[in-house]
């Protein structure tokens, strides 16, 4: 006995339509002989219309952009589909139960499904065409239950075609509104769609989404990873400045509590956001640190040197500052980001803990023994850096210049340090020492407070902040006056002009003499008298190397005119950024007499650009009267064979 399954046929096409049904590769067959569909009425049989609309949406997919004859053809049917399209999902909308194709009170949720799609396909960039299938799309979105899962598979496909058309602005409201209610949702698989397809909204209508903003960081609470991961990234996109005060509370708690996988990149977005939506400095202030409290070791690497540019720049709030930080690091010393701010602060501002000049923080009594003694319990401690040891034993020297009654403490901690086993700890201390020793008169010239120092970024980079958001570079302000800050100041000009390869079309002469430069012996430089005073002279000669043509030797000779000998003589030297200056070691400390030899000492300029040459010295000395003299010198006057 053999079985034989009916083969419904359709007269208008005379093909047999189980056989596109059952074998999905067989559409294309049935398709061609079905190229005049357009003149044909739709059938009244479900299954007939579901390979239809597959085919068609491929179609339209495939070459969107093509201007193939048959693809232009296609183009231009496409406002007589649309119609077509919407006047089927219509009917499907109204039409009442069905026990052959409703699904949990959703009539034919497939084939809506598929005409959805081909909706969203036919209405890209095309207004007319969008606004044709607005009205039904509204009535689908308003219509569909999402009490099951079909309902919200439907009302899903809705947003995504609502979003993708030019549908009208509350067609919009609405598809966030219906992602909203997907948050609500007990499945966690429809909250987590819910939370991606809202992060790809913020950028299209945020004040919408503002208003889902209470249940998105309800999300934030879910045990799921992948939610609470998906919540955090839609809630830091939320955040402007008219919330960011309440948004960076709640987020500050989810830090507090979250796994630890989840830390890195809340405080990087609460970083960012507090930089970006601050509203003053100080809540700037605060907010950082709360972050470098709850985070640890899990914030970025430059949050450290950022917050740090921030105290600097807020001087009005040193003295809050540093009395915050030293009750926190009196507490805690295992958060090394936040005891590396702690401790260059309190080196900075150590002074001001024992002025009663702040009235906003909270009244701390510190004596002028226990600041010293909390940097040496951070040096001492197995849980500090190899850096937050260089910070504090830094900072225990800037101490004492502001904290002159612990001096010989601090200087009994920084040479027990110079034989540590850490190789940069041990050359900070062995040169601390040797401030202590050889040159106690410029030791409050050279820990004196740093200047306000700015951002730099190179000359035409862009900046890329977290989010994706491009910032110009910003140039280097005028710094405050300062001693250190003028030697240091690189006499910032215009970058000197690169130098120009040789072409193709060099004459012969020029290429002759090229050859031969090497055998000519260059002009000697005359030497320049740099500055005299007091009885001593500094004088500069130069010398070029052949075959170093960039490199200029400089040989500054220090001497005295009158009796007498100056000793701690010191020579700091600076030049513009498009130089390179090096110092070698001196001859010695002290410059005798009319009759004595004259210290010596070498500086080796680069000046690969052969830029105009100009330096900045300082010279430290102490005369025979026996009082210290500083003098800063500027040297625009160079010998032009110098640098040309």
């Amino acid at each position: 006995m053999t079985w034989r399954t009916p083969r419904p046929a359709c007269r208008a096409w005379r093909w047999p339509v189980w056989a596109a049904w059952a074998r999905p590769g067989c559409a294309a067959t049935w398709w061609g002989r079905c190229s005049d569909w357009r003149e044909t009425p739709w059938p009244p049989c479900a299954g007939r219309l579901w390979p239809a609309l597959s085919t068609w949406s491929a179609k339209s997919r495939s070459s969107p952009t093509s201007s193939s004859p048959s693809v232009t053809g296609s183009s231009r049917s496409t406002a007589k589909a649309v119609p077509r399209v919407v006047e089927i999902l219509h009917n499907l909308e109204v039409s009442g139960y069905s026990l052959e194709h409703s699904i949990m009170g959703v009539s034919n949720p497939f084939l809506q499904v598929r005409a959805l799609r081909l909706l969203r396909v036919l209405g890209q960039g095309s207004e007319e065409a969008s606004e044709a299938m607005n009205d039904t799309l509204a009535q689908v979105a308003m219509n569909t239950e999402t009490s099951h899962n079909v309902g919200s598979a439907v009302l899903y496909e809705t947003v995504l075609t609502i979003t993708a058309v030019h549908s009208a602005p509350g067609l919009r409201v609405l598809a966030v509104n219906i992602l909203g209610r997907f948050l609500l949702s007990r499945d966690r698989n429809i909250r987590s769609v819910a939370l991606m397809s809202l992060l790809r909204l913020v950028r299209v209508d945020q004040s919408a989404l503002q208003r889902h903003r209470a249940t998105v960081l309800a999300c934030l609470r879910d045990p799921d990873p992948s939610i609470h991961r998906r919540a955090l990234d839609l809630s830091l996109a939320l955040m402007t400045g008219a919330n960011v005060r309440t948004m960076t509370q709640e987020l500050l708690g989810f830090l507090e509590t979250c796994p630890p996988a989840m830390k890195p990149p809340c405080a990087s977005g609460l970083l960012f956001a507090a930089e970006r939506f601050a509203p003053n400095k100080r809540w700037h202030i605060d907010t950082m640190l709360q972050v470098l409290t709850m985070a640890g070791s899990s914030v970025p690497d430059n949050a450290v040197s950022r917050l740090i540019q921030l105290i600097v720049g807020a001087g009005e709030l040193h003295p809050y500052i540093v009395r915050r930080l030293y009750g926190a690091l009196a507490c805690d010393i295992s958060q090394q980001p936040l005891v590396q701010v702690a401790t260059w602060c309190i080196g900075e501002y150590g002074d001001l803990l024992l002025a009663d000049s702040c009235e906003e923080a909270e009244p701390v009594q510190v004596e002028e023994g226990q600041v010293p003694a909390l940097l040496e319990r951070v040096l001492q401690s197995h849980l500090s850096l190899p850096p937050t040891r260089a910070l504090a034993l830094t900072a225990l020297m800037k101490l004492s210049t502001r904290l002159p009654g612990d001096i010989d403490r601090i200087r009994r901690i920084v040479s027990v340090f110079g034989s540590c086993h850490d190789i940069e700890l041990q050359q900070r201390a062995v040169e601390y020492n040797a401030l202590f020793r050889k040159y106690d008169h410029l030791r409050a010239s050279v820990l004196e407070k740093m200047p306000l120092v700015r951002a730099e970024e190179e000359e035409g980079a862009e900046v890329v902040a977290p989010g994706g958001q491009k910032r110009a570079p910003f140039s280097t302000a005028q710094e405050e006056p300062s001693q250190v800050a003028d030697l240091l100041d690189l006499l910032g000009g215009p970058p000197a002009d690169p130098l120009v390869p040789a072409g193709s079309d060099t004459p012969v002469a020029e290429s002759l003499l090229d050859l031969l430069e090497d055998v000519t012996t260059a002009p000697p430089i005359p030497p320049l008298r740099v500055w005299e005073g007091d009885g001593l002279r500094l004088d500069f000669a130069f010398q070029r190397p052949p075959a170093d043509p960039h490199l200029l030797l400089i040989t500054a000779s220090a001497s005295r005119t009158q009796p007498g000998t100056t000793s701690g003589f010191l020579l700091q030297a600076a030049v513009p950024k498009a130089l390179q200056v090096q110092l070698e070691a001196p001859s010695g400390t002290s410059v005798p007499g009319p009759d004595g030899a004259p210290l010596s000492q070498q500086l080796r300029v680069r000046n690969p650009g052969q830029a105009p040459l100009r330096m900045r010295l300082r010279l430290a000395y102490t005369p025979p009267a026996g009082v210290p003299v500083q003098e800063t010198l500027e040297i625009n006057d160079f010998p032009a064979a110098a640098w040309q």
